[in-house]
């Protein structure tokens, strides 16, 4: 699952609470990703689920911004996703759909237990643990439980623009020095 927060336009990943298919005796079909990661680096290899997880990043962030001008965007609101993603033999991941209202609704203990620690975190995240008392956003992330920031497109915007400034910046520099230079001879 995925989580987007409208007011500032950042996607959030849950990175150990997807539930993942994976059929075992003892926990039926459902692996908490963390648990399959560390499943798959113990028998794939840490460069190999690195790759992988990449590549989930990349089509959750890729998703998500195809479709951001159609997406409701009030400050008073939240979005989570469901993903279903497929791993093929080759660790390379799969897009199936994208739930807008993916089941809570447990079928397992493990099930309830990931469920129940996920609605915990969105609720930690929408309203932070220090909301009560007034201090609003200090621009700094708080907890985020377990999940993992995967795209700040402010952030982004921000480095962007800075980098704009610096070029601007060396430019100057260097068109002063050559005019020295040039007044010099």
């Amino acid at each position: 699952m995925s989580f987007v927060n409208e007011q500032s336009h950042k996607a959030i990943l849950p990175s150990t609470l997807l539930s993942t298919y994976r059929y075992n005796d003892r926990h039926g079909g459902k692996w908490s990703f963390k648990n399959l990661l560390l499943w798959l680096e113990g028998t794939r290899g840490h460069e190999e689920t690195a790759r992988m997880v990449d590549e989930i990043e990349g089509i959750i962030i890729n998703s998500l911004k195809s479709v951001q001008n159609v997406m409701i965007n009030d400050k008073h609101c939240f979005e989570m996703y469901g993903y279903d993603i497929i791993i093929d033999n080759d660790l390379k991941p799969w897009l199936i759909e994208v739930n807008a209202s993916p089941s809570l609704s447990a079928t397992t203990h493990t099930d309830r237990v990931l469920k129940a620690a996920l609605i915990n975190d969105v609720l930690n995240v929408v309203v932070p643990p220090d909301f009560m008392e007034g201090k609003g956003s200090t621009g700094q992330e708080h907890s985020m439980g377990d999940f993992e920031l995967l795209y700040d497109e402010q952030a982004l915007a921000e480095a962007e623009k800075a980098k704009q400034v610096l070029e601007a910046k060396r430019s100057s520099t260097a068109k002063m020095s050559r005019a020295s230079a040039a007044k010099r001879t």
